[in-house]
């Protein structure tokens, strides 16, 4: 769930407790001792898994320098329960839609600024080493094992491989191999990168290739944070089979960082 939706199902929780609420009390003093019965920690529960979820994100925002008053954000809450909103529902809305936009494009800069330069340094170094082939594009592939030669893929063909996907960093973030499947997959439906490599690949063959962010998932932040946005990715790939064509046009495959592709 995003967090614009749990913001909006916390304002429901909290318009729910109000409306629940027989006299509004003007005082929401602080637990000072642990409740015993299951009633009161049943309330206690509700406002600490609020609370956990709110201080999270905040935790979160706070290391991109998204800094947000957190007595204003109690407050907010607080008046909330009591049904005393500064704020309509309209411009609650309003606001908290700017406040994810920012959040997520100064998140984006911040995160991506720094992956491009590591990555950056890493292709300049990682190009110097004996074996490394660097293509027009700036993709960089190094052959693993060689197999018996034949025929290449093209960017239509359908192929089978196995692979692993990882960070510079060597954090994995993707891996057939540890599924125990291969994969099977339009060789024109993956990020540039896969498509160009693949193609200088014959069956049996295995290779290990470094891609620039612009021929992988370029700005974007995939599978939840494991790829920050302007990584360099690095994939080691054997290619097991190529295919029949489909008969039918086939929906793009992205990896998604948590285990299987998908179409979309």
């Amino acid at each position: 769930m995003s967090y614009l939706k749990k913001t909006f199902a916390i304002s429901i929780i909290a318009l729910a407790i109000s409306g629940c609420t027989q006299e509004k009390q003007e005082a929401y003093p602080v637990s000072e001792q642990v409740p015993t019965e299951e009633q009161a920690k049943m309330a206690y529960a509700l406002g600490a898994s609020v609370g956990t979820f709110v201080g999270g994100n905040l935790d979160e925002q706070d290391k991109m320098d998204f800094v947000l008053d957190r007595q204003l954000v109690i407050a907010g809450f607080v008046d909330s329960l009591k049904d005393t909103s500064k704020l309509s529902d309209e411009e609650t809305e309003e606001l908290l839609m700017a406040m994810q936009k920012q959040y997520t494009e100064l998140k984006t800069s911040k995160l991506g600024a720094a992956s491009q330069a590591e990555g950056d340094a890493y292709r300049e170094e990682n190009a110097a080493k004996d074996g490394v082939q660097v293509t027009e594009s700036g993709l960089q592939y190094e052959v693993l094992t060689a197999g018996e030669g034949g025929a290449k893929p093209t960017a239509e063909d359908v192929v089978e491989v196995h692979y692993e996907g990882t960070l510079i960093d060597g954090s994995v973030f993707d891996s057939s191999v540890e599924r125990g499947k291969p994969a099977v997959f339009p060789l024109n439906r993956v990020i540039a990168g896969w498509t160009e490599g693949v193609q200088l690949m014959s069956v049996g063959d295995k290779y290990r290739f470094v891609i620039p962010p612009e021929l992988a998932y370029g700005d974007r932040e995939v599978g939840n944070g494991a790829i920050p946005p302007k990584s360099t990715l690095i994939f080691e790939v054997e290619l097991l089979d190529i295919k029949e064509k489909p008969q039918q046009p086939a929906a793009d495959v992205e990896v998604d960082a948590e285990g299987e592709a998908n179409q979309g």
